[in-house]
């Protein structure tokens, strides 16, 4: 009784508080007879839970019903007709409950279904790095300077947004870490950052990277929270597809940053792979509201299990950089004088 009580009361609330008909009502104008009809769009026998678009077609009657509204997802959807399409873009194949009213003024009457359905991984956006020159200034900006307190970790680089130290050559993202005295620093390096240009909320973030070699030196492929400019770090979030540090090589950070989880007190993992700064791997992270995952070379070592008291429900913007020591890079080797981060490309899936 008490489930059937709270769902009903659900239903009340999520649908602008409408109520059972009153005695002044006539009863007769009360719908009834609801039919749901859910089908996914390629759905067969081969692909019980659709095609991969994540794409749902309802029809939707009842008897006296001028108005019908489905909740979908978090998603209120109003119809006149009781024909409804929506798109879930979350990859994997997920099971959700979709809420459905039909109404007649204030009266209504109220069902719900539950669905699995299969949505693929498509690429929605991607740099290739196949235009030498500046990077695609439609898809990247800059940080540049020093930062407060060296971006926060006490890094001894400046920043800057020279050819000298990033630039496209031959299909690849060059970001050059550089010792030489400027503006009072005594490194050089870039940071590139997709804010303002790109974000986005959930889906498959892929990097294929070369490292750079050297002690102190912190290369980075990460993701902050859209929200930075008005919520304070960690409460954004963070998500670090891969940190690497010179002075521990070949040893591959994923981690994620949230109110409690700062600092050296973040979730995450690490995973030895071989040839870090010679070779390319791809650095991967899968993340949707249930779990973020971590991979190298498509191998799994790292799960975290989001939920919706977490930042990570939002929309994060794209950065690469490469730092050089600070309380994460550690030490400087003193014989260091260049080293750089190439990207072959950055994908992003939905």
């Amino acid at each position: 009784m008490k489930n059937i009580i709270l769902f009903f009361g659900l239903v009340i609330v999520l649908f602008n508080g409408c109520t059972k008909p009153s005695n002044n009502e006539p009863e007769n104008n009360t719908p009834s007879n609801l039919n749901i009809i859910i089908t996914r769009q390629g759905e067969s026998a081969t692909f019980p839970n659709g095609d991969g678009s994540g794409v749902i077609n309802m029809t939707i009657t009842a008897d006296n019903a001028t108005l019908y509204k489905v909740l979908v997802n978090s998603e209120l959807i109003e119809s006149t007709t009781g024909i409804v399409s929506y798109t879930f873009n979350e990859m994997g194949t997920r099971s959700y409950t979709i809420h459905v009213s039909a109404y007649n003024g204030s009266q209504f009457i109220s069902d719900s279904r539950t669905i699995s359905v299969y949505v693929a991984p498509a690429l929605v956006w991607s740099d290739e790095f196949n235009t030498d020159g500046a990077p695609d200034s439609n898809k990247w900006g800059y940080n540049t300077g020093t930062g407060t307190s060296g971006w926060g970790n006490n890094e001894l680089q400046y920043y800057t947004n020279r050819p000298e130290n990033v630039i496209v050559e031959s299909g690849l993202l060059k970001i050059k870490l550089i010792k030489e005295d400027y503006m009072g620093s005594a490194y050089t390096s870039a940071r590139l950052l997709s804010q303002g240009k790109y974000d986005f909320k959930y889906g498959k973030i892929e990097f294929r990277a070369k490292l750079p070699a050297g002690g102190g030196t912190w290369p980075a492929l990460w993701m902050l929270g859209a929200n930075i400019g008005t919520a304070s770090w960690p409460d954004c979030g963070e998500i670090d597809v891969m940190e690497h540090v010179g002075n521990q090589l070949n040893k591959i950070y994923g981690s994620l940053h949230h109110p409690g989880h700062s600092g050296g007190n973040s979730d995450g993992a690490t995973t030895m792979i071989s040839n870090a700064t010679t070779e390319f791997h791809i650095y991967t992270t899968e993340w949707t509201s249930s779990t973020i995952k971590f991979y190298v070379d498509n191998q799994l070592y790292y799960t975290f299990t989001n939920s919706a008291s977490l930042p990570f429900n939002q929309k994060f913007f794209i950065i690469m950089n490469c730092a050089m020591g600070g309380n994460f890079g550690g030490t400087v080797d003193p014989a260091f004088t260049t080293a750089t981060l190439e990207v072959d490309y950055v994908r992003v899936y939905q």
